[in-house]
């Protein structure tokens, strides 16, 4: 193992780069429940509030693909008769 030369200085730098952008991300987490905590003392439901940015990151092909998969499943589901429940021996 002594002939093979590793680059300490290279991993280090990477390494430190790595943690450093730990930080920032867990900085900014911290902002982002915040801002939640500020939402929620408006009055806003946070649950929606989360919905709204997921369906704001989709594209309106995607957001319409799903939205009528979601409409045809429950449309389905409605006009199924229900099964009947098996009772379960305890």
């Amino acid at each position: 193992m002594s002939d093979v030369t590793i680059p300490g200085g290279k991993i280090r730098a990477f390494v430190e780069r790595i943690e450093n952008l730990d930080s920032e991300l867990q900085e900014l987490n911290e902002q982002k429940k915040e801002v939640f905590s500020e939402a929620k003392a408006e009055g806003f439901d946070v649950k929606i509030l989360k919905e709204i940015i997921k369906l704001r990151k989709q594209d309106q092909e995607e957001r319409d693909e799903r939205e009528s998969l979601l409409d045809l499943y429950m449309r389905a589901m409605e006009q199924a008769e229900p099964e009947k429940k098996v009772a379960k021996a305890a």
